[in-house]
């Protein structure tokens, strides 16, 4: 990947990581991200984690050809267990299940500190990652979406502030996201669509399928 372009999922992630900062990658599979983060300039030095040695092999392969080993260390860890406090300033969790990032996060004693920057890229309930995140003292700085292989995903940068508190439930499939955009309104929509065939087994999402359907609406989109 040396002189590659990351695809449009991990740079999305790349976007919200803040210059200088130190990152962690949890489940950096083949490191693509921080490999091109130090390369860069954007990291001097970045941690990337893997909880399989498959996958962190492969991106042991990727370090050593991007000549960077002097920057990135590779190590095993389920989520971030075997990172340690002030070890990083931007986590990056990409390609998990909304729940998944959530567990991580939550189990980490570290994570409540109102410095550190996640950068939060789920591939599936993404409302149950909100939600989380939103009872347990953190909050959404930012969200965006992209399409990548056919798909529209969307990435979170999360911080800790402290103010427990649930939402509407609304909020939990809408986060920061914006109908106006095309992008925004694509995964918006495909929540919709999921809410509609679980009303054909349970009534109760009949209602919450609708009133996201009236926010899509209400933004008065345009292509």
């Amino acid at each position: 990947m040396s002189g590659k372009r990351l695809d449009n999922r991990l740079m999305l992630c790349a976007q919200y990581v803040r210059k200088g900062a130190k990152l962690a990658d949890i489940g950096t599979d083949h490191a693509y991200l921080p490999v091109w983060l130090c390369r860069n300039g954007i990291c001097p030095g970045a941690v990337a984690a893997d909880i399989n040695p498959e996958p962190l092999e492969s991106g042991r392969q990727t370090v050593e050809e991007s000549g960077l080993g002097d920057k990135i260390t590779l190590r095993l860890s389920d989520g971030l267990k075997q990172i340690k406090p002030g070890e990083a300033d931007d986590i990056v969790i990409a390609g998990m299940g909304g729940e998944l990032i959530a567990k991580i996060i939550l189990g980490c004693d570290f994570s409540r500190d109102g410095s550190l920057n996640f950068i939060l890229q789920p591939m599936t309930k993404s409302e149950e990652l909100i939600r989380a995140l939103y009872e347990n003292g953190f909050e959404i700085t930012a969200q965006d979406c992209c399409r990548a292989s056919g798909k529209c995903y969307t990435v979170l940068s999360v911080k800790y502030t402290g103010l427990t508190h649930g939402a509407d439930e609304l909020f939990y499939y809408t986060g920061k996201l914006d109908p106006d955009c095309p992008l925004h309104r694509e995964f918006l929509m495909n929540h919709a669509a999921r809410l509609q065939k679980r009303a054909l087994g349970d009534k109760r999402y009949a209602a919450l399928a609708d009133r996201l359907l009236e926010f899509i609406k209400q933004g008065n989109c345009h292509d």
